[in-house]
Parts: C-alpha cells; sequence; structure tokens
C-alpha cells in the first residue's frame, strides 16, 4: 500500500510541549492553593484535551464540580498562551515533512488541544503552508479518539481512509487511527510507551523520524 495523506497529533508527536503545559497547569493549580504535579505525571494527564487535563490535575472535589472545572480551564488556558519558552518540533521532523511536501503528499494535524494554541504553535513552528487543515478541539466537534474531525480531514484530501497514515504517540492517538481506518504509527520520541501503542494498535512503530520512509511507502516514491 502507497499511502497518499499523512495527519499528525501535535503534542508529543510534531512537537515537544511537555514542559510548557506541566508549568501552565501548575501555575494554574499553584493560583488556587493546590497541589503541583510532577513533570512525570504530566505525560499520563495530557492526551484527551484541556477539560481532562483539568479534570486529572485538580483535587477530587474540584474535579467534580462542573463549573469549577471550567473556570479552572479558562485560567489554564490564558496562562499557557504565556507558556512557550521550551515548546519546539522534535529533532528530525521538519527534515520528515519536507520530504513528505516534496512527494506531493497533503499534511494535516489532528489534535485535542484547544483550537488557537495549536494554530498558534503551527504558525509560529512550521513553515507556511505545509500543514493545509489544523483540526483543534473546536465547539460542535468530537475529540479524539472520536474519528470524525480525522474522516473529514481525509474527505477534504480526497482520499479514502484506507490510505491515510496517522502519525501519534499516545494510546488516544492510536485508537483515534483504528476508529478511521488509517494505517496507526506510533512515535517514541513522544509521551508513552512502545507497549501502550502496540496495545492499542500501532501497526508501525518509529525510533526516530528518519525512520519513516525505510518503513511506509507514499504515492509520490
Amino acid at each position: 500500500m502507497k499511502y497518499k495523506a499523512a495527519i499528525f497529533d501535535l503534542d508529543g508527536t510534531l512537537v515537544d510541549t511537555l514542559e510548557d503545559l506541566a508549568s501552565s497547569v501548575n501555575e494554574m493549580l499553584t493560583s488556587y492553593g493546590f497541589p503541583t504535579h510532577s513533570l512525570e505525571a504530566y505525560r499520563y494527564y495530557l492526551g484527551n484535551g484541556s477539560k481532562k487535563l483539568i479534570e486529572r490535575t485538580l483535587p477530587q472535589e474540584q474535579a467534580q464540580d462542573a463549573s469549577f472545572v471550567l473556570e479552572a480551564m479558562k485560567r489554564y488556558q490564558a496562562i499557557y498562551e504565556h507558556h512557550r519558552d521550551h515548546t519546539r518540533p522534535f529533532p528530525g521532523i521538519q527534515p520528515m515533512l519536507d520530504e513528505l511536501k516534496a512527494k506531493g503528499i497533503p499534511m494535516g494535524v489532528c489534535t485535542n488541544k484547544h483550537q488557537q494554541a495549536a494554530d498558534e504553535i503551527i504558525d509560529g513552528m512550521f513553515p507556511s503552508g505545509i500543514f493545509t487543515i489544523v483540526m483543534g478541539d473546536r465547539p460542535g466537534l468530537p475529540i479524539k479518539p472520536d474519528p470524525k474531525k480525522p474522516l473529514m480531514m481525509a474527505e477534504a484530501y480526497g482520499v479514502n481512509p484506507e490510505e491515510v497514515a496517522y502519525f501519534g504517540d499516545t494510546s488516544v492517538d492510536m485508537d483515534t487511527a483504528v476508529n478511521a481506518g488509517f494505517l496507526p504509527i506510533g512515535v517514541l520520541w513522544g509521551f508513552r510507551t512502545e507497549e501502550e501503542l502496540l496495545a492499542h494498535g500501532a501497526k508501525v512503530i518509529l525510533a526516530k523520524p528518519e525512520e519513516l520512509f525505510g518503513k511506509v511507502e507514499f504515492a509520490g516514491e
């Protein structure tokens, strides 16, 4: 099979956002006088969108209060807008993207990060136009692992689901790819383990971006 489109998760797949995300949530927690969490803990708090991230990090009583969760999420998002000190693409990502673009492969991003933050990171860290669709968390559309948004992207690219390679670093991403009928490609430079990725359906595992073209064929080859 030669794949005709590539869709990427953002956090932990294209960019290393762990430290800035963790420090933003911890700053929010500190502002309320709540306990903070270790950097390592955030590897498992992330992946299901801002609301779930806040629910996982708040004390139990506040996490069960929907209105408080919403307030805390807005406070976190406002803080996060000013935390980009450590966020950057992973080594080897840009050359991989350049080669896919040279082959004429349309590329997009599907992330559970809120849309504004996703757009700002993509616009600030990648060449203009390299991703033709960026689908973040937006009103009226379900978050991953629901396949609706990535399937909308495949349709926009004019390709069948089985012709899409989907890249991610968590179980949520592999579940998304499986649910959509895409090729699930698990990456090991992100937040989770190879065992988790394989358990959730990964068909290809990449330890480094430069391994991609030895393991997956694309239509431009």
